[in-house]
């Protein structure tokens, strides 16, 4: 075959390749469109419904609360704050409680899987007493803290980490004990020490496993800091859900949960930039296609 041949063979396979990958992108992103627009037809669809179920009074608003209503009671909040202060100090409080949390329950949750993990014995001597505190209810380690702690920022901190430490040291655990014992050997032929294995074999290797924990741990986190403010607290949107559920304040307690939603959304879409940043040398996933509009 001649080199001019050879030269259109490998122009057209270029140009057949370009059109594959511009026709992959065009499904994805009609995908993506195809998605937000079922997620506003859903939105509109649940909010218009309720609405014209109470205005109808087939549902009674006192009790339910109505997406007008709501609206309302956040712009009031907005304006002229809730009872225990402005509403912007209310999301802070919690905001700052549940990211406090969220730091000292994956570092602690990461060093301490990664520890059972490498140590046997020393997982089987802690074991037991981790399940063990892992049953017991949450809300009942939120109250033991609020009596040792009071009412502060430092009780809602720790109930969030207990929380994260669970999601966090699980999924690290398991992520140190599904490492590939041949790649831990041939370091080891090669001379790394165990600090240098663990910390350029092992862990690496477990980051998609922590990765993937973080995502719901996040959730755990601003659990942790509402579940603590509705315990006992100072400040919070935890607190002004109770004071909301105390009045019989639906719209009240509707709107507290909308703004710990977007917060959720948000945090969600922060652990979504970081974890890329975090996996961007793994190769990617045959599956990503199908979950980008997600």
């Amino acid at each position: 075959m001649s080199t001019d041949k050879i030269s259109q063979l490998s122009v057209t396979a270029g140009a057949d390749e370009a059109v594959i990958a511009a026709n992959a992108k065009r499904r994805i992103h009609r995908r993506r469109v195809w998605v937000r627009l079922a997620q506003a037809a859903t939105l509109i669809g649940v909010l218009g419904s309720w609405q014209l179920l109470t205005d109808l009074k087939i549902v009674d608003p006192f009790f339910f609360g109505s997406p007008v209503g709501i609206v309302l009671r956040l712009s009031d909040w907005a304006v002229h704050g809730t009872a225990y202060g402005p509403l912007w100090l209310q999301i802070w409080i919690t905001l700052e409680e549940s990211i406090l949390g969220f730091g000292v329950g994956v570092v602690t949750g990461i060093v301490a899987g990664v520890l059972l993990g490498e140590i046997p014995f020393l997982a089987d001597v802690l074991g037991p007493y981790i399940k063990m505190v892992n049953a017991l209810p949450r809300i009942v380690l939120g109250s033991i803290f609020v009596m040792w702690l009071g009412l502060g920022l430092p009780s809602k901190v720790l109930l969030a980490a207990v929380l994260v430490f669970f999601v966090v040291f699980f999924n690290a655990f398991q992520g140190v004990r599904s490492v590939d014992r041949n790649l831990i050997a041939n370091a080891r032929i090669l001379g790394a020490s165990r600090l240098q294995v663990v910390r350029h074999v092992i862990f690496p290797s477990a980051m998609t496993w922590i990765i993937a924990s973080l995502h719901v741990a996040l959730g755990f986190a601003i659990i942790g800091a509402i579940v603590g403010e509705f315990l006992g607290a100072q400040r919070g949107l935890g607190l002004v859900i109770a004071t909301a559920q105390d009045n019989f304040d639906a719209n009240g307690v509707f709107g507290a949960m909308l703004i710990i939603g977007l917060l959720a959304l948000s945090a969600e879409w922060l652990m979504t930039l970081l974890e890329k940043r975090l996996l961007a040398w793994q190769p990617p996933s045959s599956s990503g296609a199908n979950h980008a509009g997600m």
